[in-house]
């Protein structure tokens, strides 16, 4: 069992590593954003605290994911867990792990996917395109104005994470603009290092 954590900006292709980590090791994926949709219609107590606070348009704290957290690390294992999208901060990080430790778990693996910002940029508008011309939708924040504000916000708030889980030497860095396939294997390089 092998619990990482994805860090990456927005469009690194972490919910894609992360879905073929689950499909291929047994892995489950914490996806902050699914977890809390879960919770809000779950209608467990944490579920009804979640649902009120989405209810009147406030940001869900930090106690509350740690909840959401401690719920799933006491359930099924599986082949260990991928944090996708949380931590977030540094006070997040430390709260992770202080639940990991408290939970008797280790966080073996950090793992950050490598982009180059204007590469990126142009990966996410075409991808939108590509949705588009499939005849599908393209999700409303595929273009470069949105994804420029994502950036910032990943680089203010996330890009921080990397110094620290340096500074714990347990960061790995991965060149996220390969294939799927050669991200995969570089992934796959790490986790069996």
């Amino acid at each position: 069992m092998t619990n990482i954590i994805l860090l990456g900006p927005p469009g690194a292709g972490k919910g894609t590593q992360a879905a073929m980590l689950v499909e291929e090791r047994g892995m489950i994926q914490l996806s902050t954003g699914d977890m809390l949709r879960e919770a809000k219609d779950s209608g467990t107590e944490m579920g009804k605290i979640v649902a009120d606070v989405m209810a009147r348009g406030d940001l869900v704290t930090d106690e509350i994911v740690i909840g959401l957290i401690r719920e799933k690390l006491q359930g099924d294992k599986a082949g260990g867990f991928i944090f996708d999208g949380f931590p977030r901060t540094l006070a997040q990080a430390d709260a992770l792990g202080e639940l990991m430790a408290e939970q008797g778990e280790t966080l073996d693996h950090v793992i950050e996917l490598q982009v180059n910002d204007e590469v990126l940029v142009d990966r996410i508008v075409g991808r939108a395109a590509e949705a588009v011309a499939a005849g599908g939708t393209a999700r409303a924040d595929d273009n470069a104005e949105s994804l420029k504000i994502r950036l910032m916000a990943y680089y203010k708030q996330t890009s921080p994470l990397i110094g620290y889980y340096h500074a714990k030497g347990m960061l790995k860095g991965v060149d996220g603009l390969g294939s799927m396939d050669g991200v995969k294997a570089e992934i796959a390089g790490v986790l069996e290092a």
